[in-house]
């Protein structure tokens, strides 16, 4: 229970940065939650929206394995993972706080998925 409970914060957690970076990047919550002017925002919107598109994928793998349950275990690992090594990624080179927002939810998923049954 715990597990699909994670894994479902994490699809979700992508979801909400997709609607950030594709929808709200040039809004001022966009730009508090990415720490951007409003010029370097306009500049960057079809970036971000690109970056917001491949958390949607994520976003989607996650939640085909939870609609798989116990079936779908291969693609939570998958996604999980991948959610890490992006984490992971952006907590080296972009901010240092992506490294808790992001992959330390996706590890703790991971971890319980790894050990729970099914």
């Amino acid at each position: 229970m715990l597990a699909t409970v994670l894994v479902a914060f994490v699809a979700l957690l992508h979801v909400y940065i997709l609607m950030l970076e594709m929808f709200w990047w040039t809004s001022p919550k966009g730009r508090r939650a990415f720490g951007t002017t409003e010029t370097f925002a306009e500049q960057t919107k079809v970036l971000a929206a690109n970056q917001g598109l491949y958390n949607g994928f994520l976003a989607a793998g996650l939640f085909t394995g939870l609609a798989l349950g116990e079936d779908g275990r291969l693609f939570k690992l998958f996604f999980l993972g991948c959610v890490i090594v992006a984490g992971i990624y952006g907590g080296l080179t972009a901010s240092r706080k992506i490294l808790f927002i992001q992959a330390l939810p996706a590890v703790l998923a991971l971890i319980c998925v790894v050990f729970s049954h099914g």
